[in-house]
């Protein structure tokens, strides 16, 4: 099992970034896919959630109307379109695919976890 992100870096505030996160080694279109960032000193908190076939997305309130989710099953990816970003969205940030239909709202619902890519927003 294999979950790579990829896309992160330093943008100024107010710019944009895209995330994608390829997995392998599992059957990517049965799982929900997640979309985790944790700040230095803070929990790892959930950002975006997708279910298996995209027919219900939840998003973090204060990336709302700024952030977007969305999966390629036949790509077996996830991404992460990010938008009008601000110092407060820096973080590490993480996928994780989780069996079954449900949402899951903390990091120990996750059964596999990608290893991370920083992503820091200058004022």
């Amino acid at each position: 099992v294999q979950l790579q992100a990829f896309g992160g870096g330093l943008v100024q505030a107010g710019g944009s970034l895209r995330l994608s996160c390829a997995a392998s080694g599992f059957s990517f279109s049965s799982y929900g896919m997640g979309w985790f960032r944790q700040a230095p000193g803070r929990e790892r908190e959930l950002v975006a959630h997708i279910s298996w076939n995209g027919g219900s997305i939840y998003y973090q309130d204060s990336v709302k109307g700024r952030f977007t989710i969305f999966r390629d099953n036949a790509q077996s990816t996830v991404y992460l379109q990010m938008n009008t970003l601000n110092p407060e969205d820096t973080a590490v940030y993480y996928c994780a695919a989780r069996r079954g239909s449900g949402l899951g709202l903390r990091p120990y619902e996750y059964d596999f976890w990608g290893q991370g890519t920083q992503v820091t927003v200058s004022s």
